[in-house]
């Protein structure tokens, strides 16, 4: 399963009107009405799902006579550039993924069209939700995955601890590792990392708020400290420090596949990578302070607001992400996770172990902390994130100074 990192686009609101000039499609043919050519330019396939997408799309040609669909697929690292290459030159695709992490952008910019008449109550509705703007959809999920506790269920056993379970709070999670700690043995209780995007959603966990309503900054309050300390204080206790390995590519995994670390904040793309370690282990809910908020990666298709044909171009995406063909394809191949709302056609997902808990994917949704966008200055503002929180894990500024020094670094991004 490939992580749907939350990066953001890059140039955005730089092309805002650009692709309205444009013809994103070929217009329907005079004397043919039904005759409609729409194009589809995604990421999403690529790397070893070309077939897959295929598949999906002469099922829905088949299902939608007249409609035919041009499919442009990309490598992930070139897309983004590639698309706003497109954007900006007005031949955008009908129909094109995004991220989550530059929806906002995208829609601010105006070249996502508002999509009626879009039957929502089909997919999972935080997913929905995160692509509404004021009431309006403008894109529509595909994909998800998101971040639970996996734990090693031998050496909770051996503890004579209790499993993690979603009624679990910070407190518990910091009680249990403190024991499950055996700096001896090699074993670490925990391992969650010292970054921004652990750091954006602890902030949620907390109570606070990474960015408020209002666009302004408001990690750096009480609940933003507790968040930090969460992170930071872990580091050199209950878990490794970065001069022991924390960090580095793999270090994590590897760590809990050896059976050498009792809890781990992870992305259920990990599970395909466990499947065969020689070891006992479940997932749950992430604990949290005040409350849950799940960490969530998710890519989305929106439609062109230049497009000549929407409404084809709107039916096509209702069916690459919530089509029973979809779905069934996704979960045959292990294609990230549908994000429908009916969990009876995802049954077969779920009887697949390890983990025994993947109920725990779905209830973590219930309550999810979104990445924060800014638009162009997000890469920099989440650098600048994790420089800070390693400065402060290192000892070499508090927590207070950290937040203070990061609050001070990003404001001027903001615009």
């Amino acid at each position: 399963m490939n992580r749907t990192a939350p990066l953001a686009g890059v140039g955005v609101l730089a092309v805002a009107g650009l692709a309205l000039a444009g013809c994103s499609g070929p217009a329907t043919t005079p004397g043919a009405a039904e005759d409609v050519t729409i194009t589809y330019s995604n990421f999403i396939s690529a790397g070893g799902n070309e077939k897959n997408l295929e598949a999906i799309v002469d099922a829905f040609e088949k299902e939608n006579k007249g409609i035919t669909v041009e499919v442009k697929t990309l490598p992930y690292a070139d897309y983004f550039t590639a698309l706003q290459t497109d954007l900006a030159g007005g031949t955008v695709a009908d129909v094109f993924d995004i991220e989550f992490a530059n929806y906002a952008a995208y829609q601010k910019s105006g070249v996502l069209a508002p999509l009626e008449g879009v039957d929502t109550s089909a997919y999972q509705a935080s997913l929905a939700d995160a692509y509404a703007t004021d009431g309006t959809q403008y894109a529509l999920p595909s994909s998800f995955s998101n971040v639970v506790l996996f734990y090693n269920a031998d050496l909770f056993d051996a503890a004579g601890l209790d499993y993690p379970t979603a009624d679990w709070t910070w407190a518990d999670e910091k009680a249990a590792a403190e024991k499950l700690t055996d700096n001896d043995a090699g074993v670490w209780g925990d391992y969650q990392p010292i970054s921004y995007h652990e750091f954006y959603k602890a902030v949620a966990q907390a109570g606070g708020q990474f960015l408020k309503a209002d666009g302004t900054l408001g990690f750096n309050s009480p609940e933003g400290i507790a968040a930090a300390k969460w992170l930071v204080e872990k580091s050199g206790t209950t878990m490794p420090t970065a001069e022991q390995g924390a960090g580095t590519p793999d270090f994590d995994s590897k760590l809990f596949a050896d059976g050498k670390l009792a809890m781990w904040h992870s992305g259920i793309w990990m599970f395909g990578g466990l499947a065969d370690a020689g070891i006992a282990w479940d997932i749950a809910v992430e604990p949290g302070d005040t409350q849950h908020a799940s960490a969530l990666f998710s890519n989305a298709v929106g439609v062109s607001a230049g497009t000549k044909n929407k409404e084809a171009a709107t039916k096509f995406a209702e069916f690459l992400t919530s089509s029973k063909t979809t779905v069934d394809t996704r979960l045959k191949a292990g294609w990230e996770l549908p994000p429908i709302a009916d969990e009876a056609a995802l049954s077969a997902y779920l009887d697949i172990t390890p983990p025994a808990n993947r109920q725990a994917v779905f209830d973590s949704l219930d309550e999810v902390a979104l990445a924060p966008s800014i638009g162009d200055g997000q890469a920099e503002m989440q650098d600048i994130v994790t420089e800070e929180l390693t400065e402060a894990a290192a000892g070499r500024k508090t927590v207070e100074e950290a937040l203070a020094d990061a609050e001070k670094r990003i404001a001027p991004l903001l615009g």
